[in-house]
């Protein structure tokens, strides 16, 4: 399954007991998805390069800015004025060209979010923003397809694994997203990255840990974060988790669900 030069690529991680040959070898077989290549994607995407996934799939119909650069570290300066997922493919290939790259250059909608998640093993969000997370959320349950999300505040963030399409040890579904948040908040309530501002290395350090939760999920070794949400406070250098269960009243897989498709989301 792997090369000679796989084999000496990744030697770091074939000669750790819980990762091995055949934890490798899932990983050149496994495909993400990753939503967003801003300040989550950016290190999501070089972390799981490195690391031999073998297909790697980003979705995002920005450009680079200036503004950008502070945080989102696989693009550079003179990619200003490019699209993010032409010059994330560029720093994929010279980092890893095992890696097999796929852009998707446009806006993630409920018309298109079915068939672009539906040919990934795994899907991961860094979106910034509510209607993209549920929307996600929502389509990944109805796929079948597991989900880590992950997001920044200003100096604070956090991070989960979904898994609401499958049932736990006693018989009964996964929380979801909506367990967690029923309802997105009030539009103008959260002020936004451009108007807040966020701390780069936090970005980094988030988008890191999304990328060791994805090498945990295909690999297998570890507690999963289904039912855990994750909570970095930048400030005090402080991190807990939170468990959370799923919620009978959760419109999504509760006991009378009313979400049965994504027409809620269209726009």
């Amino acid at each position: 399954m792997l090369t000679a030069d796989e084999l000496e690529r990744y030697a770091r991680h074939i000669v750790l007991r819980e990762v091995g040959g055949p934890g490798q070898a899932a990983l050149k077989e496994a495909s993400v998805l990753v939503i967003g290549a801003g300040g989550l994607g950016a290190p999501v995407l070089m972390y799981l390069a490195a690391a031999g996934v073998g297909t790697l799939g980003a979705v995002d119909d920005d450009i680079v800015s200036l503004s950008n650069l502070q945080r989102q570290i696989i693009h550079t300066t003179p990619d200003i004025g490019r699209r993010k997922v032409d010059s994330a493919a560029e720093v994929i290939h010279a980092l890893n060209p095992h890696v097999h790259f796929e852009a998707h250059a446009v806006r993630l909608d409920a018309k298109n979010v079915m068939s672009l998640i539906g040919g990934y093993d795994l899907v991961l969000d860094g979106s910034d923003n509510f209607e993209t997370r549920y929307l996600v959320s929502d389509a990944c349950f109805f796929a079948g397809k597991p989900l880590i999300t992950a997001a920044l505040g200003m100096f604070d963030g956090s991070l989960t694994t979904i898994r609401a399409h499958e049932r736990n040890e006693q018989g009964e579904f996964n929380p979801t997203y909506r367990c967690l948040f029923p309802e997105p908040p009030p539009p103008g309530t959260v002020p936004a990255c451009a108007e807040a501002g966020v701390m780069g290395a936090l970005a980094g350090m988030l988008g890191s840990m999304m990328a060791l939760e994805a090498i945990r999920e295909i690999v297998g070794f570890g507690e999963s974060l289904v039912g855990r949400l994750v909570m970095v406070d930048a400030r005090a250098m402080r991190f807990e988790t939170l468990r959370y269960a799923r919620d009978p009243a959760n419109p999504l897989n509760g006991d009378t669900p009313v979400i049965t498709d994504l027409s809620g989301h269209a726009a």
